[in-house]
């Protein structure tokens, strides 16, 4: 496809026609546009169309967006809502949210360095929250915004049988819901207190670092881990792609990052990037192994395949020269913990 900024030919999406050098070099001319390909989009799922910012409204700060929402309006996330001038919604007693047990050891992104990998004959109780601070273009777990199961703790934390071994939060993402996943984590551990029990985090990393810092004293003590998508490097691309900055997602990494010297095994902390052709290309990998090794060459980094799925249900999936570059820039910043997931995708 042609981008429609600097004529040339390249891989891209019809959804996003902007090759990721015109969107990082002329970000500011471009935005209104990116801005109304995901005004587009939301608009088909009844979710706020740009991220609040009303100046009557109630801050929230779960995570980087810092909704100002409007009297009777929600956040970003579509689960928030400002009633009668509070922020309202999933706390620690609800969310919007489905569960199942995956038995182990499961298709995880840290499933390569997971004590999980070892538990055969036993279950992870996997909570998917129905909602998330980022609009990605690409997301593969999209369906999510046509639900909206409720339940509470307790209706969760009594699927934590004996054969229950860990619990993992992903979705959807779950930082609307950081309350609730604190809370039936620490419900699912008093039931459990005298028997081996992890509790992980599967995130775009948007979460305010307050609630990071709660995430990782929880991980740490139950030989869990935090695993971080790391989308892109520079925020305009991940403006772009996703809807949101990841500033958040930078410092977060920087936070759990620094508590890894207080476990050595299992990895505290596992950062995953999907390599979606055309966009994430050799700047953006480089920009974020020099990041990464700059806080700890040790930190696991997997890099996912990537497949056609909604917006960008027109890219190719990504070609193992794609993946091959991405872990041989990570090998040349030192990074010493790489790995390559969904290889069956790769063409």
């Amino acid at each position: 496809m042609i981008c429609q900024k600097c004529k040339k030919e390249t891989t891209l999406s019809k959804t996003l026609p902007y090759c990721p050098q015109c969107i990082r070099k002329n970000f500011n001319s471009l935005l209104p546009e990116i801005i109304e390909i995901h005004k587009k989009n939301r608009k088909k799922f009844n979710l706020p169309e740009k991220i609040p910012d009303d100046p009557n409204g109630i801050d929230c700060t779960v995570c980087v967006n810092k909704c100002k929402i409007a009297s009777n309006n929600t956040g970003y996330c579509g689960v928030r809502k400002n009633i009668q001038n509070k922020i309202s919604g999933p706390d620690n007693e609800w969310a919007y949210v489905d569960w199942y047990h995956d038995p182990l050891p499961t298709n995880c992104v840290a499933d390569w360095v997971c004590e999980g990998s070892k538990d055969h004959g036993y279950k992870n109780l996997a909570v998917f929250y129905e909602g998330c601070t980022f609009n990605c273009l690409f997301c593969q777990n999209w369906q999510f915004k046509q639900r909206k199961n409720k339940a509470t703790v307790m209706d969760i934390a009594r699927y934590a049988d004996p054969l229950t071994s860990c619990i993992c939060y992903f979705g959807g993402d779950p930082t609307p819901f950081t309350q609730h996943s604190i809370a039936l984590a620490r419900e699912i551990l008093e039931r459990k207190r005298h028997k081996k029990f992890r509790v992980c985090w599967e995130t775009n990393g948007s979460v305010s670092p307050q609630y990071t810092k709660q995430w990782t004293d929880i991980a740490l003590a139950t030989n869990g881990c935090i695993k971080i998508d790391f989308k892109a490097f520079s925020e305009e691309l991940n403006i772009a792609l996703c809807g949101s900055s990841n500033k958040n997602t930078k410092e977060n990494i920087k936070l759990v990052a620094d508590h890894m010297k207080e476990r050595g095994k299992p990895p505290l902390l596992i950062v995953s990037t999907l390599l979606i052709p055309g966009y994430i290309d050799e700047y953006e990998i480089t920009e974020m192994a020099r990041f990464l090794s700059s806080i700890n060459t040790e930190i696991p980094w997997s890099f996912l395949g990537f497949y056609p799925h909604f917006y960008f249900n027109d890219l190719p999936r990504t070609s193992r020269k794609h993946a091959e570059q991405a872990l041989q820039i990570a090998k040349d910043y030192g990074m010493k913990n790489t790995h390559t997931g969904n290889v069956h995708l790769l063409i």
